[in-house]
């Protein structure tokens, strides 16, 4: 039984292509880095708004 190769050619198109990485800096990605690029560009595990009252706070907080 063969082992599954990873699929490069996949990985550059998203990190070159879809996130538009510099090659130098894609080829510098560990690949738990790739994945969690991979993760927030589908919008997995992005967190959910910030609610009016949260925001409020905020703004009291730092009224700049």
């Amino acid at each position: 039984m063969s082992a599954a190769r990873f699929p490069w050619d996949e990985a550059m198109t998203l990190g070159l292509g879809r996130l538009r990485l510099a090659p130098e800096i894609f080829w510098r990605l560990t690949l738990p880095e790739l994945a969690a690029a991979t993760r927030a560009l589908d919008g997995q595990g992005a967190q959910a708004p910030m609610a009016r009252g949260e925001l409020e706070g905020l703004m009291r907080r730092f009224p700049d």
